[in-house]
Protein backbone atom coordinates (compact mmCIF):
# COMPACT_ATOMS: atom_id res chain seq x y z
CA UNK A 1 0.00 0.00 0.00
CA UNK A 2 2.67 2.24 0.76
CA UNK A 3 4.28 1.76 -3.32
CA UNK A 4 0.52 2.31 -4.44
CA UNK A 5 0.03 5.88 -2.31
CA UNK A 6 3.46 6.52 -3.66
CA UNK A 7 2.60 6.20 -7.35
CA UNK A 8 -0.75 7.98 -6.46
CA UNK A 9 1.36 10.95 -5.06
CA UNK A 10 3.48 11.06 -8.38
CA UNK A 11 0.26 10.69 -10.47
CA UNK A 12 -1.27 13.83 -8.33
CA UNK A 13 2.03 16.02 -9.28
CA UNK A 14 1.13 15.13 -13.05
CA UNK A 15 -2.38 15.40 -13.26
CA UNK A 16 -4.18 17.48 -10.26
CA UNK A 17 -7.75 15.50 -9.12
CA UNK A 18 -9.89 15.96 -5.82
CA UNK A 19 -11.70 12.88 -4.26
CA UNK A 20 -14.56 12.71 -6.06
CA UNK A 21 -16.86 12.47 -2.52
CA UNK A 22 -15.13 15.12 -0.37
CA UNK A 23 -13.29 17.54 -2.51
CA UNK A 24 -10.07 16.86 -1.13
CA UNK A 25 -7.29 17.11 -3.82
CA UNK A 26 -4.77 14.37 -5.00
CA UNK A 27 -6.48 11.08 -4.75
CA UNK A 28 -9.53 10.24 -7.27
CA UNK A 29 -11.28 8.73 -4.53
CA UNK A 30 -9.45 9.06 -0.66
CA UNK A 31 -9.28 6.16 1.51
CA UNK A 32 -12.43 7.85 3.92
CA UNK A 33 -14.82 8.01 0.93
CA UNK A 34 -13.91 4.88 -0.19
CA UNK A 35 -14.89 3.49 3.06
CA UNK A 36 -18.35 4.66 2.59
CA UNK A 37 -18.88 2.35 -0.74
CA UNK A 38 -18.32 -1.13 0.84
CA UNK A 39 -21.19 -3.05 -0.24
CA UNK A 40 -24.58 -4.05 2.01
CA UNK A 41 -26.34 -5.66 -0.43
CA UNK A 42 -30.22 -6.15 0.12
CA UNK A 43 -33.37 -7.97 -1.29
CA UNK A 44 -35.90 -5.64 -2.42
CA UNK A 45 -38.92 -5.82 -4.60
CA UNK A 46 -40.26 -3.41 -6.26
CA UNK A 47 -44.46 -2.41 -6.96
CA UNK A 48 -44.89 -4.64 -9.66
CA UNK A 49 -43.25 -7.24 -8.05
CA UNK A 50 -39.72 -7.56 -9.42
CA UNK A 51 -36.91 -8.65 -6.94
CA UNK A 52 -33.86 -6.86 -6.90
CA UNK A 53 -30.57 -6.41 -4.91
CA UNK A 54 -29.03 -2.83 -4.02
CA UNK A 55 -25.29 -2.53 -2.54
CA UNK A 56 -25.51 1.29 -1.10
CA UNK A 57 -27.69 3.58 0.30
CA UNK A 58 -28.23 6.77 -1.64
CA UNK A 59 -27.31 9.13 0.09
CA UNK A 60 -23.84 11.34 1.46
CA UNK A 61 -20.91 10.27 0.36
CA UNK A 62 -22.45 7.80 -2.22
CA UNK A 63 -24.46 10.20 -3.24
CA UNK A 64 -22.04 12.55 -4.30
CA UNK A 65 -19.52 9.84 -5.91
CA UNK A 66 -22.24 8.39 -8.00
CA UNK A 67 -23.29 11.77 -9.29
CA UNK A 68 -19.93 12.74 -10.03
CA UNK A 69 -20.00 10.12 -12.58
CA UNK A 70 -23.40 10.74 -13.69
CA UNK A 71 -22.73 14.33 -13.94
CA UNK A 72 -19.79 15.49 -13.85
CA UNK A 73 -17.68 12.83 -16.29
CA UNK A 74 -15.88 11.46 -13.02
CA UNK A 75 -15.31 8.58 -14.88
CA UNK A 76 -11.95 8.00 -12.73
CA UNK A 77 -14.74 7.01 -9.67
CA UNK A 78 -16.62 4.29 -11.94
CA UNK A 79 -14.16 1.29 -10.59
CA UNK A 80 -14.77 2.21 -7.08
CA UNK A 81 -18.16 1.94 -8.28
CA UNK A 82 -18.16 -1.13 -10.38
CA UNK A 83 -17.01 -3.17 -6.69
CA UNK A 84 -20.46 -2.68 -4.86
CA UNK A 85 -22.69 -3.15 -8.37
CA UNK A 86 -20.27 -6.28 -8.79
CA UNK A 87 -22.06 -7.88 -4.95
CA UNK A 88 -25.43 -6.59 -6.05
CA UNK A 89 -25.29 -8.70 -9.27
CA UNK A 90 -23.24 -12.01 -7.82
CA UNK A 91 -26.22 -11.66 -4.82
CA UNK A 92 -28.75 -11.37 -8.07
CA UNK A 93 -27.74 -13.94 -10.22
CA UNK A 94 -25.33 -16.26 -7.87
CA UNK A 95 -24.91 -18.75 -10.94
CA UNK A 96 -24.03 -15.99 -13.90
CA UNK A 97 -24.08 -19.12 -16.52
CA UNK A 98 -26.52 -18.14 -19.33
CA UNK A 99 -27.61 -14.90 -17.40
CA UNK A 100 -27.29 -11.67 -19.33
CA UNK A 101 -26.94 -8.51 -17.68
CA UNK A 102 -29.18 -5.77 -19.60
CA UNK A 103 -28.94 -2.12 -18.63
CA UNK A 104 -32.08 0.09 -18.29
CA UNK A 105 -31.46 1.92 -21.83
CA UNK A 106 -30.98 5.83 -21.32
CA UNK A 107 -32.26 8.09 -23.76
CA UNK A 108 -29.97 9.45 -26.74
CA UNK A 109 -29.94 13.26 -24.89
CA UNK A 110 -28.68 12.00 -21.97
CA UNK A 111 -25.69 9.58 -24.01
CA UNK A 112 -25.02 12.91 -26.21
CA UNK A 113 -24.87 15.53 -22.65
CA UNK A 114 -22.45 12.56 -21.13
CA UNK A 115 -20.72 10.89 -24.16
CA UNK A 116 -20.77 7.52 -22.22
CA UNK A 117 -23.51 5.51 -20.19
CA UNK A 118 -22.92 5.16 -16.51
CA UNK A 119 -24.44 1.73 -16.07
CA UNK A 120 -22.87 0.46 -19.39
CA UNK A 121 -19.26 1.80 -17.88
CA UNK A 122 -20.04 0.25 -14.61
CA UNK A 123 -20.91 -3.41 -16.03
CA UNK A 124 -17.99 -3.79 -18.43
CA UNK A 125 -16.15 -2.19 -14.94
CA UNK A 126 -17.48 -5.13 -12.89
CA UNK A 127 -16.21 -7.39 -15.20
CA UNK A 128 -19.47 -8.38 -17.50
CA UNK A 129 -20.75 -7.52 -21.20
CA UNK A 130 -23.61 -5.69 -21.38
CA UNK A 131 -26.49 -7.36 -23.36
CA UNK A 132 -28.22 -4.34 -25.41
CA UNK A 133 -31.33 -5.33 -26.06
CA UNK A 134 -33.57 -2.57 -24.98
CA UNK A 135 -34.15 0.64 -26.19
CA UNK A 136 -36.36 3.46 -25.28
CA UNK A 137 -39.11 4.50 -28.21
CA UNK A 138 -41.19 6.60 -26.30
CA UNK A 139 -40.34 10.13 -24.56
CA UNK A 140 -41.35 10.68 -20.80
CA UNK A 141 -41.72 13.79 -19.16
CA UNK A 142 -38.65 14.08 -16.22
CA UNK A 143 -39.24 11.60 -13.09
CA UNK A 144 -37.86 13.43 -10.29
CA UNK A 145 -41.52 16.05 -9.05
CA UNK A 146 -43.64 12.79 -9.88
CA UNK A 147 -45.12 10.43 -7.37
CA UNK A 148 -44.97 6.36 -7.34
CA UNK A 149 -48.09 5.65 -9.63
CA UNK A 150 -47.15 8.78 -11.80
CA UNK A 151 -43.58 7.64 -12.42
CA UNK A 152 -45.17 3.97 -13.25
CA UNK A 153 -47.74 5.89 -16.23
CA UNK A 154 -44.98 8.39 -17.38
CA UNK A 155 -42.96 5.54 -18.07
CA UNK A 156 -45.49 3.11 -19.54
CA UNK A 157 -44.61 2.10 -22.65
CA UNK A 158 -41.28 3.63 -22.83
CA UNK A 159 -38.85 0.89 -23.67
CA UNK A 160 -39.21 -2.01 -26.31
CA UNK A 161 -36.96 -4.75 -26.73
CA UNK A 162 -34.72 -5.04 -30.29
CA UNK A 163 -35.89 -8.41 -31.39
CA UNK A 164 -36.82 -11.60 -29.86
CA UNK A 165 -35.37 -12.89 -26.50
CA UNK A 166 -37.32 -16.06 -26.14
CA UNK A 167 -34.79 -18.69 -24.56
CA UNK A 168 -32.63 -16.06 -23.10
CA UNK A 169 -32.62 -15.28 -19.49
CA UNK A 170 -31.86 -11.25 -18.05
CA UNK A 171 -30.70 -9.63 -14.78
CA UNK A 172 -31.81 -5.68 -15.01
CA UNK A 173 -28.99 -3.08 -14.42
CA UNK A 174 -29.56 0.45 -13.36
CA UNK A 175 -27.68 2.99 -10.84
CA UNK A 176 -30.29 4.01 -8.57
CA UNK A 177 -33.69 2.52 -7.49
CA UNK A 178 -35.87 4.96 -6.91
CA UNK A 179 -39.75 3.96 -7.13
CA UNK A 180 -38.71 0.66 -8.83
CA UNK A 181 -41.17 1.92 -12.31
CA UNK A 182 -38.13 2.23 -14.74
CA UNK A 183 -37.24 -1.52 -13.53
CA UNK A 184 -40.38 -2.66 -13.63
CA UNK A 185 -41.33 -1.32 -17.38
CA UNK A 186 -38.01 -2.79 -18.72
CA UNK A 187 -38.85 -6.31 -16.79
CA UNK A 188 -42.02 -5.94 -18.46
CA UNK A 189 -40.57 -4.84 -22.33
CA UNK A 190 -38.10 -8.35 -21.97
CA UNK A 191 -41.33 -10.31 -20.98
CA UNK A 192 -43.39 -9.47 -23.85
CA UNK A 193 -40.07 -9.92 -26.32
CA UNK A 194 -39.95 -13.73 -24.60
CA UNK A 195 -37.14 -13.07 -22.34
CA UNK A 196 -37.06 -14.30 -18.64
CA UNK A 197 -36.21 -11.87 -16.12
CA UNK A 198 -34.16 -13.36 -13.56
CA UNK A 199 -34.68 -10.18 -11.63
CA UNK A 200 -32.18 -6.76 -11.10
CA UNK A 201 -29.70 -5.24 -9.57
CA UNK A 202 -28.74 -1.99 -9.10
CA UNK A 203 -25.88 0.35 -7.28
CA UNK A 204 -27.79 2.07 -4.76
CA UNK A 205 -31.79 3.05 -3.77
CA UNK A 206 -32.81 6.45 -2.67
CA UNK A 207 -34.29 5.95 1.08
CA UNK A 208 -38.03 7.72 0.86
CA UNK A 209 -41.63 7.60 2.72
CA UNK A 210 -43.07 5.10 0.67
CA UNK A 211 -42.30 1.25 1.45
CA UNK A 212 -40.95 -1.27 -0.70
CA UNK A 213 -41.56 -4.90 0.04
CA UNK A 214 -39.28 -7.49 1.17
CA UNK A 215 -39.04 -10.75 0.08
CA UNK A 216 -41.18 -11.73 2.92
CA UNK A 217 -43.94 -9.36 2.03
CA UNK A 218 -42.94 -6.98 4.92
CA UNK A 219 -42.91 -3.15 4.45
CA UNK A 220 -39.23 -1.69 4.20
CA UNK A 221 -38.10 1.80 4.16
CA UNK A 222 -34.65 0.82 4.59
CA UNK A 223 -34.31 2.98 7.56
CA UNK A 224 -35.61 6.32 6.37
CA UNK A 225 -39.33 6.17 7.95
CA UNK A 226 -40.09 9.06 9.06
CA UNK A 227 -36.68 10.91 8.48
CA UNK A 228 -38.21 13.31 5.25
Amino acid sequence: MGLWDALLDAWALILPVECAGCGEPDRALCSACAGHLVPLPTARVTPGGLPVVTALRYEGVVRRVILSLKEQHRTDAAAALATPLAAALLRAAPSTHAVEFTPVPTSRAAYRRRGYDPVDLLLRKAGHRPARVLRVVRRTSTQKTLGVAERAANLRGAFAATGSLTGRTFVLVDDILTTGATLDEAARALSEAGGRVLGAATLAFTPRLFAFRDNAGNEDYGGAKGAQ
